[in-house]
């Protein structure tokens, strides 16, 4: 069982950065892909990055956001600059058990679908003003 909880959300200019942070709990992290997604009401939630041998990003917030881990403090990080207004919504954290070599192969191929991950965090809000 592992625990999210993501920080780091708040209220930003267009042009301004935030940096999201997520601890999880357990002494595996380092088996774990993490990824980030965000949700606006009434839309689907949409991948925003993955961390997990290799870093992988949405077209859309490429070159302006960054995903880092450090294994150490079982924590994974979004530094987003340059934030837009339609960068605003929910920003969930969320964490998939990678076993193998083979399992990790699989998990490359579906990263972005959100029912690829097995643990989920509560969710941080960060709206992006013009």
């Amino acid at each position: 069982q592992v625990h999210l909880v993501e920080s780091g959300g708040g209220l930003v200019q267009a042009g301004g950065s935030l940096r999201l942070s997520c601890v999880a709990s357990g002494r595996t992290f380092s088996a774990y892909a993490m990824a980030w997604f965000r949700q606006v009401p009434g839309k689907e939630r949409e991948f925003v990055a993955a961390s997990g041998g290799s870093t992988f990003y949405a077209d859309s917030v490429k070159g302006r956001f960054t995903i880092s881990r450090d294994n150490a403090k079982t924590a994974v990080y979004l530094q987003m600059n340059s934030l837009k207004p339609e960068d605003t919504a929910v920003y969930y954290c969320a964490a998939k058990y990678v076993s193998s070599s083979y399992a990790y192969a699989l998990y490359v191929q579906a990263r972005t679908d959100q029912n690829e991950y097995d643990y989920w965090g509560q969710g941080t809000q960060v709206t992006v003003s013009s």
